[in-house]
């Protein structure tokens, strides 16, 4: 105990600092996720990109990012083990902190999309094994979380393919493409409001005490469906169907169309996104807050200060202004060609994929989610259409994402212990 309360006010500066550099980890690395499709494929430029997701990731990290988060990731260890040794869990959630965030850092700078989630459990597992031993890790756990590496790009891969397939026999090869799209998007549109509702209410409201059933929501999510349809169906009318000289086939108007629902998805994946992700950074720092604050009593739930919520959400904003384009750039352009019916069809299906994931409970990462579903729409359109020494790049950062972790855990988590201990 005394260790803690010796350094107490050291831990939580410590605790702060590594949060918000791991909260810049995941704005530099995971808002591709929400912003790489529409970037790719034009609908909004990298500087529209900046600024929606500065508004829309903060405002889902600061308002639905978690009043009382799990500071123990995903049952991944077993808190009773460290009830007699505290001071042991706030060197292991710095030390994961500091490891995830680094790894981070290398991934961004590399232009590889990998897992936040993973990188912290990943981070988590490594202390656990070097300060508590292999038995205090729940591999069951660990095991369902690398089971998602396959579950999610399959998924998602797969809905995107039947999506944008649908996409091609409704639209593209109907006799005018145009007057089509105008018939049949405002039920994309639909399936937009509709999908992206139940993301917020699954993934994004729980923790600010609206836990809804799964068929309250989807009652909620029918009517914002039908909203989000009637202002699609509006701006639809505003686009010019006329055929621009250089546009042979048609699409040009089609792709237009898309474009105006591509805006839609990006606003609200990028407020799911800050909701769901905020939690990596914040979930260890307030881990560390509880035990400090309470003296070496250790809760599996705490209350996070609001502070907390503001710091994770400014981090994740400050990581995207600084280093998010090389990410948004391989995801958007690298694996395959995007156009805006495209990068609709990706990022509907991950969305889906998402919701799905949430109403069973399989832990998924959003990275892989949304890898997956670029990768089925480039299958629509064949196996030319993929760029396969980028997608064999991002299978192998995968890969070592959660050996990195905690590798990088175990010596963080020596040196804090040499430290201070």
């Amino acid at each position: 105990m005394s260790i803690i309360a010796q350094h107490g006010e050291i831990f939580i500066i410590l605790a702060c600092a590594f949060g918000f550099f791991m909260a810049w980890g995941v704005g530099a690395n995971d808002v591709a996720n929400a912003m790489g499709t529409s970037v790719g494929s034009k609908a909004i430029t990298i500087k529209q990109a900046i600024l929606i997701a500065v508004i829309f990731e903060f405002l889902g990290a600061w308002l639905a990012g978690g009043q009382v988060t799990e500071t123990i990731r995903k049952g991944i260890i077993n808190p009773e083990l460290l009830q007699a040794d505290p001071q042991l869990l706030v060197y292991g959630m710095l030390a994961s902190l500091l490891a995830a965030a680094t790894w981070l850092l290398i991934a961004s700078m590399r232009g590889w999309p990998v897992s936040t989630t993973h990188s912290i459990v990943g981070a988590i597992v490594g202390f656990a094994m070097a300060g508590l031993g292999l038995e205090a890790i729940g591999w069951g756990r660990v095991g369902q979380i690398a089971a998602s590496w396959v579950v999610s790009p399959l998924m998602s891969g797969t809905i995107a393919f039947l999506l944008f397939k649908t996409i091609q026999h409704l639209i593209f090869e109907s006799r005018n493409p145009v007057s089509s799209a105008k018939r049949y998007v405002p039920m994309y549109v639909f399936l937009v409001g509709f999908i992206v509702a139940m993301v917020t209410l699954n993934k994004g409201l729980k923790h600010v005490g609206l836990d809804l059933g799964f068929g309250e929501s989807a009652l909620l999510a029918i009517l914002f469906g039908f909203l989000v349809m009637g202002l699609g169906g509006f701006l639809e009318r505003r686009i010019s169907s006329e055929k621009r000289q250089d546009d042979a086939f048609g699409f040009g108007g089609v792709e237009r169309v898309f474009g105006v629902l591509m805006l839609f998805t990006a606003c609200a994946m990028a407020f799911a996104h800050g909701s769901n992700d905020v939690a990596n950074a914040v979930g260890p720092l307030a881990a560390v807050i509880s035990v400090v604050y309470s003296e070496g009593v250790i809760d599996t739930a705490s209350l996070v200060p609001w502070w907390v919520l503001v710091l994770g959400g400014g981090g994740i904003v400050v990581g995207l202004v600084t280093y998010g384009h090389k990410v948004i750039a391989t995801v958007g352009t690298g694996i395959t060609e995007l156009t805006p019916s495209r990068g609709f069809a990706a990022t509907l299906a991950a969305a889906t994929t998402v919701v799905l994931a949430s109403g069973t409970g399989l832990p998924i990462s959003t990275t892989h989610t949304l890898v997956g579903a670029v990768l089925g729409v480039g299958l629509a359109r064949g196996m030319t259409a993929l760029n396969l020494n980028v997608i064999g790049t991002i299978v192998m950062s995968w890969l070592i994402t959660l050996p990195a972790g905690a590798g990088l855990a175990i010596l963080f988590f020596f040196m804090f212990k040499g430290m201070f201990g």
